[in-house]
């Protein structure tokens, strides 16, 4: 039997010249509908992130870190200690773009401490302020 690129017949039906099959969909349609492909944090994302956590670590607030990505949010998380729940969430959710920012910083119990449309202004949570203490 020869080899084609059009789908097997059931047993004893023949194709008629010019005959298609009525569903004809688009392999990469398809595959991007059933399956669609994470968020992720794209490098000048995760450049501002680690610099941040680069500097937070030097300091003895930080300790180690998770990325996850999943279908509808990148999350980046800081533990003090390992085991632990963690201390902050960056988050990138898309779907909030449009709206309050797809970026977000939230604390251990789930606060959201800040959110924007910008990375950069979003991580300025963590700046600290001094203070002038009289004595």
């Amino acid at each position: 039997m020869p080899m084609t690129d059009e789908p097997d017949l059931p047993q004893g039906e023949t194709r008629r010249q010019g005959q298609t099959t009525s569903d004809v969909v688009d392999f990469h349609e398809y595959k991007n509908a059933r399956n669609p492909p994470p968020v992720t944090f794209h490098r000048r994302e995760l450049d501002q992130i680690l610099r941040l956590y680069g500097r937070m670590v030097g300091e003895g607030e930080w300790r180690d870190y998770a990325i996850d990505h999943t279908r509808d949010r990148a999350v980046f998380s800081v533990f003090k200690r390992s085991g632990e729940t963690p201390l902050y969430r960056i988050e990138k959710n898309p779907k909030l773009a449009a709206k309050q920012g797809a970026y977000s910083v939230l604390n251990a119990h789930g606060t959201i401490l800040k959110r924007g449309h910008e990375l950069a202004q979003v991580l300025k949570v963590f700046d600290k302020v001094l203070k002038l203490v009289e004595t």
